[in-house]
């Protein structure tokens, strides 16, 4: 099994001066951290106004700078959102392939719709949409990162001409793609579509198990590609804090990981917001006094990644034996502190992800061995889009051409000027 770290960039109020530029220099330091253990991804989201809950609005940049603190580490949107208010497709396919080249080809394409009223409604997005938003816009970037040129689309949710979208990825024909899934049905839709499913959703072993098998039975039997290449695999969240001392674990990591329930069910559930002015770490503190925290369980439970190594490897076994391929451990929650954070990954690393670590070289290629034939034909089922031949592509005019196309002697000055040299260049160019 691989391991992953998982950021929200969560900073609960009160907001001190300088609060946001410590907390993404830690989570850099954190990357960097976790890249020297041997940590196999760091996964960042894409939100947008979620105050508390998340300042993670731009994952490009915090993952463009991670790139250049580490090496090996990968480098993993998780999610980046689909629908085009959000990110124009062209402009995704863009940043995808630029942070590819400046990380050396360690990005993993991490994909979702979104589904919070501050966001949704905040880029004028319609929710009954945004699925088929995220359908449409998902095929096309992994066509105009494989495709040259882009055949251009016109679709229901954005439409583009002809185009070469440039750079091209390191990796191909793109990056590994993954959707975040929330529960069975959207795992269902990522093994159809053979995408790799980042499951943000705390279940126990048995039922990651369910999850599991139906995920890859599913893609074995009805996988039709939405990219050019399939990413068989399940990745799932766990809460993560550990230290020899179990209560001690349990105080530095479970009032944070609770928050990050809580703030989750705040902005996706029960809520009420005022933009700028709600605390809601005031009202956890008091939904806590009142309740104990130990009854804040609004996701179903997922601490069992906090304790002590022994406790989080037989966590990890469960999973490991459920067939999960990737463990994401949620690790900044709440005012969980920088250095227990990184006390906690060095203790990971030295006692729990060795063994781990043995085994996945092996499990890997049984995996990819087994799942070689259904790949094939999985590939087979897919509808490419068609390449265009060269005398289909077509041929557009710079608009200096253009308005060297008209008649001058109605113009004046530097724009006359500009419009004969524009002229000339033509008839040089028409000659050579």
């Amino acid at each position: 099994m691989k391991f992953g770290i998982f950021y929200e960039h969560q900073l609960p109020r009160p907001w001190d001066d300088g609060a946001e530029l410590k907390l993404f220099q830690d989570a850099l330091d954190q990357v960097e951290l976790a890249d020297r253990l041997g940590i196999d991804f760091a996964w960042e989201v894409e939100h947008h106004f979620l105050e508390e809950y998340s300042h993670s609005s731009c994952p490009e940049v915090f993952l463009a700078a991670a790139s250049q603190r580490t090496k090996n580490i990968r480098l993993g949107h998780g999610i980046k959102l689909m629908p085009p208010n959000y990110n124009p497709p062209a402009r995704i396919a863009e940043e995808i392939a630029t942070l590819d080249l400046v990380s050396n080809g360690r990005v993993e394409f991490g994909t979702g719709e979104s589904a919070s009223r501050a966001e949704l409604e905040g880029f004028n997005i319609n929710p009954a949409e945004r699925r088929a938003m995220w359908l449409e816009t998902t095929e096309q970037v992994c066509n105009m990162m494989a495709m040259d040129p882009y055949p251009g689309y016109q679709g229901k949710y954005f439409s583009m001409p002809v185009r070469n979208v440039v750079p091209k990825p390191v990796q191909k024909p793109h990056p590994p793609l993954w959707v975040a899934c929330s529960n069975r049905d959207t795992i269902h839709l990522a093994a159809q579509l053979g995408i790799g499913a980042l499951t943000f959703a705390f279940v126990d072993a048995a039922e990651a198990k369910k999850w599991v098998d139906d995920y890859y039975e599913t893609f074995k039997r009805e996988c039709v590609p939405i990219g050019h290449t399939v990413n068989p695999n399940i990745a799932m969240v766990t809460s993560f804090s550990i230290h020899h001392d179990r209560e001690e674990a349990f105080r530095r990591g479970f009032d944070g990981f609770k928050f990050f329930q809580f703030g989750l069910g705040h902005h996706y559930v029960f809520g009420h917001h005022k933009p700028g002015r709600t605390n809601i770490w005031a009202n956890y503190e008091k939904v806590k006094a009142a309740m104990g925290a130990e009854q804040l369980d609004f996701l179903g439970g997922g601490t069992d990644g906090i304790g002590t190594p022994e406790d989080l490897r037989q966590h990890l076994r469960k999973f490991a034996d459920a067939g999960v391929d990737q463990t994401v451990f949620i690790q900044q929650g709440g005012k969980n502190r920088h250095e227990h954070i990184c006390e906690a990954l060095e203790l990971f690393a030295a006692e729990v992800m060795p063994e781990f670590k043995e085994e996945e070289e092996r499990r890997q290629k049984q995996k990819m061995d087994e799942l070689a034939p259904y790949i094939e034909k999985a590939m087979q089922r897919k509808q490419w889009m068609r390449e265009l031949t060269d005398d289909e592509i077509p041929t557009y005019a710079a608009y200096g051409a253009m308005i060297a196309e008209v008649d001058t002697s109605n113009l004046e000055g530097a724009a006359r000027i500009r419009a004969e040299r524009w002229k000339k260049m033509r008839e040089v160019l028409a000659k050579v």
